[in-house]
């Protein structure tokens, strides 16, 4: 019965005019990238990146190097976007993007983790079967039905993403609203709308749509009496998040995936102007079926339990950060804090005071200041910085962190050596001190 459903050949203009809206998106947002001045604040400039721990040998690189990098992803997109050489472009661009993704995580962004994730699943789709330069130099390439996994590996994929950041949610800082109050006030300074933003019952009705879109949205979509008022919707909220919160083509991408919840041929009459009714075909089950189930069973199995992990970790994922990252747990909280660093040298104890303006840039050193894993990277960075100097040193950090409205509290152990402590990826870094409510 499952496998029916899954082998069903339906017709392939919602995946074809996505790849489209992909292709485009992606390109806007790296040339955007060098445009905005993105790339020199978060590449170019610091002495070194934050990356994610186990890829510190993922570096930018020199000179000029990130912005050719950045103009070489942007010009696969246009390749996505026109079908042409699909197959490498669209890989391409994914191992690329990952090493972006990987070598920084001082702007780190949920959208650019779901994007990394989107890449590779588009990069082995058949979206260049129709209205693409490969269809076109190729016409033995060209189709107009694929299977109907295709399009529901995307609607998974969004469906968990939604559910996640809408259960996520449902904590005490978002429920009173005090959350909202934190996100909106740094937009009291814009243009028409900033002083509507901090209004109190603005703040309540901003939460409880939050919760309510992120949770029904795709069902919603799914449903074609409701389909309409939620693309509306949809169109509202996105709209909303970009002018607000300026993220990028995240917003714009959302709307993009609603091509797959429309009917076929309405997007075939809007976009590619083909009027004949593709009908579905008869039910072919390939060879490859099991290999196809199994990575699909795979995958959806990580995506599920990937965000449930910090409840395995001890203590408050929002006061650790420990399962914070790829789990979808977007605009929760707002850190800050105050941050010293002690160097010993181990033979004379000497002892260094640490300016951090000597290394990090300023969002690097809010990073530091706050985040665990950033706190622990730059004692490693310092210990092999005085190694190569000859020096065997102790790193000891004072430090007080913030979670939304809460007071500053001690945030890491004083007397721990974080230099010569490992970093542990399945289990609590005990140098981490116990939250207040803990």
């Amino acid at each position: 019965m499952l496998s029916q459903f899954l082998f069903k050949k339906i017709d392939n203009a919602q995946l074809v005019v996505f790849r489209v809206f992909y292709g485009l998106l992606v390109s806007a947002e790296c040339y955007g990238a060098i445009a905005t001045g993105w790339v020199h604040q978060t590449l170019v400039e610091p002495q070194f990146t934050f990356s994610f721990i186990g890829f510190e040998w993922l570096q930018p690189l020199p000179g000029n190097g990130m912005y050719i990098y950045f103009a070489v992803m942007g010009t696969l997109g246009l390749l996505i976007a026109f079908g042409y050489k699909y197959r490498f472009s669209a890989l391409a661009f994914a191992v690329l993007w990952s090493g972006v993704y990987l070598m920084q995580k001082t702007s780190y962004n949920n959208h650019y983790y779901l994007l990394m994730l989107l890449a590779y699943i588009m990069a082995f789709l058949p979206a260049n079967r129709d209205a693409s330069l490969d269809a076109k130099f190729n016409p033995k390439l060209r189709s107009q039905t694929m299977y109907n996994w295709i399009r529901w590996i995307i609607i998974m994929q969004l469906f968990i993403v939604y559910t996640y950041a809408s259960i996520a949610k449902l904590y005490g800082d978002w429920l009173d609203f005090s959350m909202i109050e934190i996100l909106m006030g740094s937009k009291k300074d814009y243009y028409l709308i900033g002083d509507f933003l901090q209004l109190k019952w603005v703040h309540k009705i901003i939460a409880i749509f939050g919760i309510c879109f992120d949770l029904l949205i795709v069902p919603a979509l799914l449903w074609k009496p409701s389909r309409k008022t939620a693309f509306v919707l949809s169109i509202f909220f996105h709209l909303f998040n970009s002018i607000v919160f300026q993220i990028g083509i995240f917003p714009y991408l959302s709307l993009a995936f609603t091509v797959f919840f429309f009917e076929p041929q309405t997007i075939r009459n809007i976009f590619l102007k083909t009027k004949k009714i593709i009908p579905e075909t008869k039910t072919i089950i390939p060879k490859t079926k099991n290999m196809i189930l199994t990575v699909l069973g795979v995958y959806f199995l990580i995506q599920l339990v990937l965000p449930l992990r910090h409840h395995f970790f001890k203590d408050d994922v929002l006061w650790t950060e420990e399962g914070h990252r790829l789990s979808w747990r977007m605009m929760l909280r707002s850190r800050g804090g105050r941050t010293s660093y002690k160097v010993v040298n181990t033979k004379t104890k000497d002892t260094t005071k640490i300016n951090l303006n000597d290394y990090l840039t300023k969002k690097q050193q809010r990073r530091v200041g706050c985040y665990p894993d950033f706190i622990w990277q730059f004692a490693q960075h310092l210990k092999k910085e005085y190694a190569q100097k000859g020096e065997n040193i102790q790193v000891f950090v004072e430090n007080k962190v913030k979670v939304n409205q809460n007071p500053y509290q001690q945030f890491v152990d004083p007397n721990v050596d974080l230099a010569n402590v490992p970093w542990k990826h399945f289990a609590h870094n005990d140098w981490i001190l116990p939250s207040p409510k803990e």
